[in-house]
């Protein structure tokens, strides 16, 4: 039992310290206090946590769960507003999740959605964290490009490792260097969902899309890919339901785990398929102890992510950022309707107050229907 419970852990501090920074970084831009920020990163830790143990036990496969990277890169972009229509957009997309699980005919129809569209949506979401590195290398190069060679060496020899490493130490140098926020307690602050439907549909569906495509279903992919068939409806019910009760204090879209489940999903949770489900309840054990530092971890990143941080994040994005790309203009016929989603979302523009985002999908779609021909049906 060791081996797996070991992946199980590993898996999670990597996927937590890689993507912490998103998080707050996005909660932030839809209006999030550091309270607010602190409190729905416990929440999401607690709620992944409990998810990840009861769907391990009951299924007897490694169910592991975490946060929407790409949904939270997605605030940056979307505009909302107020922090109270970010919450109502997550209610929207934790429902939206829900009646896609539910109802066979949609769990298929989002497997129909052009990876063109989905890639540059993802693409254009993660294009303003990736050029944080690039301007803050210029602005203060002494304490930002000793980062990036870090970043460098261990992309070269331990790939996986990379990402948390500088985030952390990013971290580090902001406390030694004094501009680090103050320590919060990790306690939940509700925040009812605002009336603005307009700015809830606006941001709902974007962040929806973006998790199914980005996370959800690369997540199913990975059970797949290890010879566990995926138990698809009940992963988009379940994780649909955690959102929905993470999401009035603060929590974004939970989905299946994707780049970190391949850890704690494939052979590093060891040779005996039949025992990997330990994994997932290590993780999940793993998430409720994260949850208890949660408001250090809020605390340090500040009301604002320091520039170090917002840095550090960009390089961890990177190949996520590469990946999107890719599934983007894989296709001649849709690299164009790809591009000018990627090239509006980037845009971080913001039209009648709805965001880049939403603008980036509507321009994207309407110009692959002028220019995609018909096929025959």
């Amino acid at each position: 039992m060791v081996q797996p419970a070991l992946a199980g852990v590993v898996g999670t501090v990597t996927g937590f310290f890689g993507s912490v920074a998103v998080l707050l970084a996005g909660l932030t831009a839809a209006g999030a206090s550091a309270a607010q920020a602190a409190s729905g990163l416990a929440a999401l830790c607690v709620v992944i946590g409990l998810l990840s143990i009861a769907a391990s036990l009951r299924l007897r496969i490694p169910m592991c769960f975490a946060w929407s990277t790409p949904g939270a890169a997605l605030l940056v972009a979307a505009h909302p507003g107020s922090f109270g229509t970010a919450v109502g957009a997550f209610v929207l997309a934790a429902a939206l999740g829900i009646v896609t699980g539910a109802v066979p005919a949609l769990s298929r129809a989002i497997d129909r959605i052009p990876a063109a569209l989905t890639g540059g949506l993802l693409a254009g979401v993660l294009l303003p964290f990736c050029l944080a590195p690039v301007r803050e290398a210029v602005a203060t190069p002494w304490t930002v490009l000793p980062i990036v060679v870090v970043w460098f060496v261990l992309s070269r020899f331990v790939p996986r490792a990379a990402g948390p490493v500088v985030i952390l130490a990013a971290l580090v140098i902001t406390v030694l260097q004094g501009s680090a926020g103050r320590v919060l307690p990790p306690a939940p602050v509700f925040t009812a969902p605002s009336t603005d439907l307009v700015g809830i549909v606006a941001v709902g569906v974007p962040l929806y899309l973006v998790t199914m495509a980005g996370q959800q279903l690369p997540g199913l992919a990975v059970l797949r890919a290890n010879d566990y068939p995926p138990p698809t409806r009940f992963a988009l019910v379940a994780s649909g339901l955690g959102s929905a009760v993470a999401a009035p204090f603060g929590g974004v879209q939970l989905n299946l785990a994707a780049i970190t489940g391949a850890i704690m999903i494939g052979p590093d949770a060891g040779e005996d398929r039949s025992r990997r489900f330990v994994s997932g309840v290590a993780s999940g054990c793993t998430y409720l102890v994260l949850a208890g530092i949660a408001g250090v971890v809020a605390g340090l990143v500040g009301e604002r992510p320091p520039a170090l941080v917002e840095a550090a994040a960009g390089l961890a994005l990177i190949g996520a950022f590469v990946n999107a790309i890719s599934s983007a203009l894989q296709r001649p016929d849709t690299r164009v309707p790809a591009a000018i989603t990627f090239l509006v979302v980037g845009s971080g523009i913001a039209v009648a107050g709805v965001g880049s985002a939403f603008w980036g999908l509507a321009a994207g779609g309407l110009a692959l229907a002028i220019l995609t021909p018909r096929r025959p049906a």
